[in-house]
Parts: structure tokens; sequence; C-alpha cells
């Protein structure tokens, strides 16, 4: 077989290259030409906006930056803060200095702006405004430290400190930074005698040499402040001054037009005291994407190529950010009408701000074969393709979608993929029993349908036995509390709240108080042995605490990002998959949604999955949210939500771009080409050579997807990627090509030995079909696909050229399943 290798697959050119250069791209197809844009009146019509949308002043120290932003019809946002005019209804309460207003006397007022025939009146309210509050260590000097880098993992804020000089990452200890900074090394990093030479402010301003270089000058507000702290005496606060509740940043979206173009940003703090502050000179701003759009330490966003990112400010424990869109300047682009469901609206809107256009609708023999792929697993057969090929009812996609949603392949696949979130494996602590049953029960839910809300609850409250009550493994395959309380965020919420274990996150809303709090949940289960020495009994005791190793205090357990539970008398467990499931939490559906549509879309609108923060933001912020309200609606039965995704015009996209989209890869434009899962790929290769495997505990013939045991496995599913179940991340399956891939396909028995095996190619001799009949059958049957003409020509030519018919199409047959076509989904 391998020595026309090199002609079979040249003649297989068309199907596409080997599978061992599946790295190269697939040829752009020609964009419909753009039309002129709308007629030029209307597309410079502009609505104008000032945020923020209303003002506080709390004391004498407090101001407000303000921006003014308008808006096209076209969806392109100007900022005209400059140009705008600005004033005051009444001056006698505040005074507008440069772009911010500060403070006079008590009262209410309004700023006004005006542009062009557009005013907005934003409501200012005074108070306090001749109590000057002293400066707050907390509040203020941490904040501080925090903006200027002091505190980052790479400075100061690293786990041994640098030159001889440590304090908390991010500040998440600020009465330890206290006492480092004003009780180390005597009087020299704080001199309350001269003030202005102490190595705190001296080495901030480059005076005396430091590693981390100039950070700011005596002219600046930093340096003043710091000054002003040194000279009241460095003091503690009194009392922990409030919290920030949330931190908004202005404006929410930007679209911007022509490379150059600007867009300040700014941010506000919320205090659970009911103040706020504008703290855009004390955040950390910071963009995901440099290329599109840069932003400067004031927030000041410079467009740069086509593209997105997403702009960021951290202040204090809170991250939050903001999407920016850069578009080439007077680019004509007339919107195509948006056709489809409310996926489709709203994956064309955010399309349509991008100036792209996407790709056509896939044929109905792609469609079949990459639909039974994703819901099964398996590829259509030969009467499944021509059943469907000559159904000419126009709502027969539709239909097909709803059969394969019933079969028992749908299920098995969820349940294997949940298996490897849940790390079904038998180990020293797990007998190959409890796995087997885990998968068992895991597997007969997704089969009845049970919906994934009751699912999750009876999986977190279990409790007996391994044997008798299989969901309570999930306690037994991870033992450590802290573990379990991270596998939890992580597998339902798509959180990873590792980094808060010794330090706030510093990309991310999550502090220390909520890792260990969180922890409380799950510190009171414990295991004891059952009568059988295989199995042991989960129950929950009642006692036990988790200590915050920072503060030493017992943490009562608190819902993720929410308020302390009321867990007295009660199964903390129990509380929190009551409180996970609910909709007072926003992240479980959202999460699952999230993972759905990664399954046949080929990417998450958040990627990794299980990665979701506020420095990883959805592409389609609006789609991620009503994907996750829409399974919340269908009381998490998310086969509807299957049927929606499948049933998009988005998904059913052809996997060819064109020259408006070929560069982009997160909105939706094309089809993503997407390497068949491991499992998926061997059912494949068994299926269409009619061969069976056999794993343990399964009968011959079982699907690969049916594996329960982690630890079960070959060389072929080792190969293309399976799961280990090692760790609950997603990215343990993987679908990368390799070159140990290629190679066994070429020299493996996955292919030959599978051919030869499965006698395929003697069936189709017996029933005295034509060499070319034969080779119709073997694309239908591994492509869903007739070969081309000039495929079949060269085919038949290849076969004649063989030693015997039989020999030839063997070669085709394997020529086939080496095919990138065959191994991937498209």
């Amino acid at each position: 077989m391998m020595r026309r290798l090199s002609n079979t697959l040249k003649t297989l050119f068309p199907i596409s290259a080997v599978f061992i250069s599946v790295i190269v791209g697939i040829a752009a197809e020609p964009a419909p030409a753009p039309t002129a844009a709308s007629d030029d009146a209307a597309q410079v019509e502009l609505v104008l906006s000032v945020f923020p949308e209303q003002i506080q002043l709390d004391t004498a120290r407090d101001y407000q930056s303000f921006i003014a932003v308008v808006r096209r019809t076209d969806d392109v946002t100007l900022d005209v803060t400059e140009t705008a005019t600005w004033k005051l209804a009444d001056e006698k309460f505040a005074r507008i200095e440069g772009n911010r207003i500060v403070p006079v006397a008590d009262g209410e007022t309004e700023l006004l702006c005006n542009f062009g025939t557009g005013q907005v009146r934003i409501p200012v309210k005074v108070s306090r405004s001749a109590e000057k509050l002293p400066i707050s260590f907390e509040k203020d000097i941490v904040p501080i430290m925090t903006r200027s880098g002091c505190n980052t993992g790479s400075c100061h804020g690293a786990a041994r400190g640098k030159d001889g000089f440590m304090i908390s990452l991010f500040g998440y200890d600020p009465v330890g930074d206290y006492k480092r900074i004003t009780r180390e090394i005597g009087m020299r990093r704080i001199n309350l005698a001269v003030p202005e030479e102490s190595l705190f402010l001296t080495k901030s301003t480059g005076k005396v040499t430091h590693t981390g270089g100039k950070l700011f000058g005596e002219d600046s507000v930093y340096y003043k402040t710091l000054l002003e702290w040194l000279k009241a005496g460095a003091p503690a606060d009194p009392t922990p001054p409030p919290n920030v509740a949330k931190l908004e940043i202005y404006p929410p979206q930007s679209v911007i037009e022509g490379e150059g173009s600007t867009q300040r940003f700014i941010s506000v703090a919320h205090y659970t005291d009911g103040t706020t502050r504008d703290v855009t000179n004390l955040s950390a701003f910071m963009t995901n994407n440099e290329t599109s759009a840069e932003v400067d330490s004031d927030g000041n966003v410079t467009a740069g190529s086509r593209g997105e990112a997403f702009i960021m400010a951290r202040f204090e424990t809170k991250t939050e950010g903001r999407q920016v869109l850069v578009l080439p300047k007077d680019f004509k682009y007339q919107a195509p009408e948006i056709e489809g469901n409310y996926i489709d609206e709203l994956v064309g809107k955010k399309l349509n701000q991008l100036r792209i256009l996407p790709s056509g609708l896939c044929t109905d023999e792609e469609f079949l074969r990459r639909i039974t792929i994703d819901i099964t697993g398996q590829l259509p057969t030969e009467e499944e393709y021509h059943q469907f090929i000559n159904d000419t009812a126009p709502d027969k996609r539709k239909e097909l979608i709803d059969r394969l949603l019933e079969r028992k392949e749908f299920s098995e696949i969820w349940a294997m993929k949940f298996a490897q979130l849940l790390m079904i494996k038998s180990t020293n602590q797990v007998s190959y029993k409890s796995a087997f049953l885990y998968n068992q029960w895991l597997t007969d839910k997704f089969a009845k349908n049970v919906p994934l809300d009751e699912m999750v609850r009876e999986l977190f409250g279990a409790t007996g036995g391994t044997f008798s009550n299989p969901a309570t493994n999930y306690y037994q395959i991870e033992r450590d509390t802290l573990k379990r309380a991270e596998n939890a965020a992580q597998v339902f919420m798509g959180i990873r709240t590792q980094c808060a274990q010794c330090h706030n996150h510093p990309l991310d809303r999550w502090t220390m108080d909520d890792y260990y709090g969180f922890a409380a949940f799950f510190c009171q289960t414990a295991t004891k042995n059952a009568e059988d020495y295989r199995e042991k009994i989960i129950y929950d005791r009642r006692s036990g605490e988790v200590k915050h190793p920072v503060s030493g205090q017992t943490m009562s357990p608190k819902y993720l990002g929410g308020e302390l539970a009321d867990t007295k008398g009660k199964d903390r467990r129990v509380v929190m998959a009551e409180w996970l499931t609910s909709s007072e939490n926003p992240y479980f559906s959202t999460s699952i949604a999230n993972r759905v549509w990664a399954h046949f879309m080929g990417v998450g609108i958040v990627e990794p999955v299980d990665d979701i923060r506020v420095s990883n933001p959805p592409t389609n912020p609006e789609l991620f949210q009503t994907l996750g309200d829409r399974l919340a609606e269908y009381k998490f039965d998310f086969r509807q939500l299957v049927r929606d995704i499948c049933n998009s015009n988005a998904y059913q996209r052809s996997a060819t771009p064109n020259e408006s989209n070929a560069s982009d890869t997160r909105n939706y434009a094309y089809s993503t080409v997407r390497r068949v899962p491991a499992e998926m790929l061997l059912d494949c290769v068994s299926q269409v050579t009619n061969t069976k495997e056999k794993f343990r505990g399964l009968p011959l013939g079982a699907r690969a997807v049916q594996i329960a045991d982690g630890r079960t496995s070959t060389y072929f599913l080792d190969a293309f990627g399976r799961a280990p179940r090692d760790t609950v991340c997603d990215c343990e399956a993987s679908t990368d090509p390799s070159l140990s891939q290629a190679l066994h396909l070429l020299n493996g028995s996955a292919t030959s030995g599978k051919i030869s095996q499965g006698k395929v190619v003697d069936e189709l001799l017996q029933d005295n079909a034509t060499p070319e009949q034969a080779l119709d059958r073997l694309y239908v049957r591994c492509l869903s696909r007739y070969p081309t003409d000039a495929e079949r020509k060269e085919l038949l030519v290849s076969v004649g050229e063989a030693p015997n018919t039989k020999e030839g199409l063997e070669d085709v047959f394997w020529a086939i399943l080496n095919s990138r076509e065959f191994v991937f989904n498209h």
C-alpha cells in the first residue's frame, strides 16, 4: 500500500492535503463587492452622550472627570470632550476645571454639555464640601503603589519582595503593608522628621537610585499625596475604610474609525458607604490587543489597525473592561439583511459593527456530515446520506437535528464530556467499580434528559456509599477541601479561583476572602469505610472550618461574588448547590451555555471556556448573556439550546471564508474547521471500516465515547488527545494536530489494519460493484459526498494501475482515511 502513497495522495488533493499538512489554511472566496453607504446626511446624524450619567461629589477633596461621546448612525463613536461646550446651571455649588468638576458648596445643580444641536444635562450633587478628609493609607496610599506598579509580581509584590523590600501583591494585605513600610529599616524608609527625605518618596521620584526607575515627579498628585501623609505622621487608618463595591468604566463601548483616532476612558469607584470617587488617575489601564487599541496610563486609547480590543482598568480589588472596535477610515460597507433566529441577530449585529460580511450557508452534504458528527459522534451512513440528500422538504435540516437529538449517542457524548470534567477514573482511592458506576450514573442522567441544574444539585448534595449512590464519588475523587471548591467553580461557573488562594486575583475580581469563603462550603464533608473495602461512605459531619491564611480568622461560607450564606443547621454543600443553580448566580447558566456553544462552533464566546474573567471577556457579550438566559428559560434542558444553535445560520455557514472575514477567528462569520475529538474519531474510523474495538468493562464493539474509566485508553486515543482526566481543565482534551497523529494514521493499525480486518472493499466487490461505483460508495461512506469528476477520473486511473482492483480500492480507502477532510469536521 505504501508504495503508491505519493500518487494516490496527489490524486486526492481536492479532498485536501494529507493529514500531516493540516495546518495549511483554506483558500478564501471572493467577498461580495460592498455597495455604497447610505446617504451622507443620514450617516453623519449624531447622538450625544455624556459620562458619567450622574455626578456625586462627597467631600472637599472630591472631583469628577467627564467625557462627551457622539455616536453616528453607523455606530462609529467620536470623543468630542474637547470640542463640546460645557457649563454649570448654577456655579455656586461647583465649578469646572478643565475636563473635571470640583465642589464649591453643598447643593444640587446640572452640568450642561452642548455639541452641535444636541444638549445633555447631567445631575450634580455636592455634599460635605467643607470637609477635607485626612489621607487614608488603604484608600489613598495603597492605590498609588498599585498604580505605580510597586506591588506587582515583578516588583515588591513578589513572593520574596525585591531589593530587601516586600509588600503584598496588589495590596491584598494593607495592614501588613503598613507595618512593613512604617516599621522596617528604622527612619530611612519613613523619615517623619524630614518627610521629603523618606526613601518611600525619594526612590519613587528617582532622587535616590531605584531599580524600578523614576515612577512620578515632584509636581505630580501622587507625590503631593504621599508627602501630605508623611507630614501628618504617616498615620494608620483608625478604622477600616469603606470597600469598593463596584468599578465603572466609561464610555461603555467605543467604535473608533481611523488609525490614530483617540478615545479617553474614565473610571469611577462606588464604595460600600454610598460614596463615589473618580479613580481614573489611580487605575491601572490595560489592553488585550495593542495592535488595534493601545492605552496609556491615563486611560487614553489610540486606534491602530482594524480589529477589536478590550480596555481594562484595575483599582483595588476590582477590574472592569470595555470593548473597543477599530475600523479603517471611511470604510464603505452596506450591512446585509440579517436572517435567522435570535442567535443570528446577535452574531449579525456584531459582524455589522466590525464591517464583516459572513460566508454563505454550507451545502446539504457538508451540513449532514457536520451535524451528525457534532450531535452523535458518528458519520452518516450511506442510507442516511441518500435519504437526506433526496429529501425535498424545506425544513429537512431542522427535522434532521430533531432526529439526531433523540439518539442515545447524543447522551453518550455529553456524558463523556462531563466525565472528563469530573475526572472520572479509577485511582488508588477510587475503585474501578466506583468509577464505572459513577460514569453510568452520569450517562443515565443525560439519557433521561434530567435538567442540568437538578443533576448538579444531586451531585453536590450526595451522601452515602460510592456504590449505592455513585454521585458521592465526586468527593472521593478529590478529597482536598480547597481543590473541591476550585473544581466546582471551574467546572460549573467557568471561573479559575486558584490565584486567589495566595493573593487577590491580579486580573479579576476574586479576593482571598472570596476564595476561602467559598471553600468553607466544602470543609465539613467527611469519608469513612464501608463493609466492602472498595467502597467509601461520604457524609456531612457538621463540623470543621476554613481559616484565612493571612488574618487567621474563621471564614463563614460565602457565595462566590455574593453574600454570606445562611448554613446554620444545614448541609453547607446543599446550600451552595441551591445557590449555584439559582438565578442569583450569574455564572452557572452562561458558563454551561458557553461550553455547549464551543462544542458546536469550535470556539467559545469566552475562550478558554473555563477561564471566564474580566480580563478574558466574551467576544460577543450580548450573545453570551442571551444564551445563558435561554438555557435558564428552558429549565436547563440543554437539548433545546442545542436546537437553537444548530438551526442558526451561524452554525450552518460554509467553512470557506471570504475576503471580508478571512482574518477573523472569533465572530462566527464562517464555520470553524475542527479536528474530530479522539474518541469520536476512533469511533468514526471503526464505523467506516466495519471493525470493532474492545475496551475494559465494555462488550466487543462498544464505542470509545462509552469508556467509563479514564485510565482505560489506547495508543490511538492518547495520540489524538484524549483527556487523561487528571484535572478539571477543559484543555486536557486536545484537538491540536501533531506529527505523531499523522504517522499513526499513515503507518499504524488504525487505518491499514482496520481496512484489511473490516473487508469493506471485499463486500463492495462481492455486490458486483464496478470500480467507479465502489469509489462513489467509499466517498459517501467516509466524506458524505461523491467524488468530483476530476477526482473520479484520476482515482480510477490509479485503481487501474494497481495489481488488482481490490488492492487499488484499498489504497484509495486508506488515503481517504488519511485526508484532512476525513479527520476534520468542516
